[in-house]
C-alpha cells in the first residue's frame, strides 16, 4: 500500500471545480489582482473575524511584508525555536534580529513563561506560530505585548480554522499571516499567502508594500516589493474555502482515529501522541508523533519502505543551521529533544481509517522486532 504524507488530488468533485473556475479566470484575460483576488480577499476575511485581508505571493512574503510594516531594522523579534526556517528568515529579511524560545513540551509551540525573559530594549514584535494546526496559548502574549508595548505578528501558515478559546486564529494579534501552499489544511494550485488585521491603517501599508510601495499605479511613496496574489489561485482558494470547516472536521476525526488504534495496538509505551488543549479546536496540519530518539530514524524508513510517507517537521532546529551560526549561541533543550524524537505521520481529509489501520500496523510490526 502507498500512502502519501498528503494528496490534493483525492477529492475530484472539489478539483473538477477548481478547474472549472481556473479555466473562466483564464477566459477572462484578468490573471493579476480583479475580482477574483478582492472577493477571496473579502471571504476570508469574513472566514476568520478581521475587517481586512491582504493576499500576497507566499506565507514567508507575508510575514517579511508584517515585519516589515512595524519598521524592525536593528530591532528584534521573539519566535519559537520550534518552527519552519521561514518564520526567522522574515525577520531578517526585513533587517531584524530573530530571538528564540523554547518551546512548550506538550503542544510544542512557544512557552509564553519563558518570553519576558527574552525581552530587550530592542525587541518590537512577538511573533508565536501556531504549529501543526495548534494554536498558541495567546493570552498571556497579548497581555505581555500590551504591558510592554510590543506588537503581535500571529504566524498561522498552519493553522487555518484553528482557534483559541472559541476565536479563530490570525483574528488575536496586531497582523496574522497565512500560507497557501498546497499541503496546507487551505491550499492553492502552487503558491500563495494572506495577511490580515483589524487595522486599516496597516493595511493601506501592507497593500502599497505589496506592490513596489505604491498608493496609485507609478506613484511611489514608500520602498516595496512585487508580491501579489495570482488571480487564478485566487479562484481556486474561494472554492477550498467552502468546504475547509468541513474538511478540518474530517482531520479532527481521523486524528481520533489514529489514537484509538496506536492505543488498541498497545504502542503507547513507544508513541507519545499529540496533546488538544480544552482551550484549542487543533485542525492537525500534520499528526506528529514522538518516538524514542534511538530508534526514530529506523522506524521513519521502516514506514518509508513499506509505502508510508512518514516525515520530520523539523529535523534541524533553527538555531543549529548553519546559516544561523552568527545568530545564536544558546540552547533550546525541548526543541532540541523534539528535533530528535518527532514523526509526522500521513494526515489529510481523504484519508481511510484502512490506511491508517496499515500505517498502525506498520508501526506494531517495527516494535515487535
Amino acid at each position: 500500500m502507498k500512502i502519501p504524507l498528503f494528496d490534493p488530488t483525492r477529492d475530484k468533485d472539489e478539483l473538477e471545480k477548481v478547474k472549472n473556475a481556473i479555466l473562466e479566470v483564464i477566459d477572462s484575460g484578468r490573471y493579476i489582482g480583479g475580482e477574483q483576488v478582492e472577493n477571496f480577499e473579502k471571504e476570508f476575511a469574513s472566514y476568520i473575524g478581521v475587517k481586512e485581508c491582504i493576499g500576497v505571493n507566499s506565507g514567508t512574503d507575508a510575514l517579511i511584508a508584517a515585519c516589515n510594516l512595524f519598521n524592525i531594522e536593528n530591532r528584534e523579534s521573539v519566535i519559537p525555536a520550534n518552527t519552519f526556517v521561514a518564520t526567522s528568515n522574515a525577520t531578517i529579511y526585513a533587517g531584524g534580529v530573530p530571538k528564540f524560545v523554547d518551546v512548550d513540551p506538550e503542544i510544542y509551540n512557544i512557552d509564553p513563561t519563558l518570553i519576558e525573559k527574552k525581552i530587550t530594549a530592542k525587541t518590537k514584535i512577538l511573533l508565536p506560530v501556531h504549529l501543526y494546526g495548534h494554536p498558541v496559548d495567546m493570552e498571556r502574549i497579548l497581555e505581555i505585548a500590551k504591558e510592554r508595548q510590543l506588537f503581535v505578528v500571529e504566524d498561522c501558515a498552519q493553522a487555518h480554522g484553528a482557534k483559541y478559546k472559541n476565536k479563530n486564529v490570525g483574528s488575536l494579534g496586531d497582523v496574522s499571516c497565512f500560507s497557501f501552499y498546497p499541503s496546507k489544511n487551505l491550499g492553492c494550485i502552487g503558491d500563495g499567502g494572506i495577511i490580515a488585521t483589524n487595522n486599516e491603517e496597516y493595511a493601506r501599508k501592507l497593500r502599497m508594500f505589496r506592490e513596489y510601495g505604491q498608493s496609485k499605479k507609478y506613484y511611489h511613496d514608500v520602498f516595496g516589493i512585487n508580491t501579489r496574489l495570482d488571480s487564478i489561485q485566487a479562484a481556486a482558494l474561494r472554492i477550498k474555502l467552502k468546504n475547509l470547516d468541513k474538511k478540518n472536521e474530517k482531520r479532527g476525526k481521523l486524528a481520533g482515529t489514529y489514537k484509538e488504534m496506536i492505543e488498541d495496538a498497545n504502542l503507547s509505551n513507544h508513541i507519545t501522541l499529540p496533546v488538544e488543549k480544552n482551550w484549542a479546536y487543533h485542525v492537525y496540519y500534520v499528526f506528529v508523533i514522538r518516538v524514542s530518539p534511538k530508534c526514530r530514524d529506523q522506524l521513519i524508513n521502516s514506514l518509508q519502505n513499506n509505502g508510508v510517507g512518514a516525515q520530520i517537521h523539523y529535523p534541524i532546529p533553527i538555531h543549529k543551521l548553519r546559516a544561523y551560526s552568527n545568530y545564536n549561541k544558546e540552547s533550546y533543550p525541548v526543541t532540541e529533544k523534539l528535533a530528535n524524537e518527532i514523526i509526522s505521520l500521513p494526515l489529510f481529509p481523504e484519508l481511510t481509517d484502512e490506511e491508517i489501520h496499515y500505517v498502525v500496523e506498520q508501526m506494531k510490526i517495527f516494535f515487535r522486532k
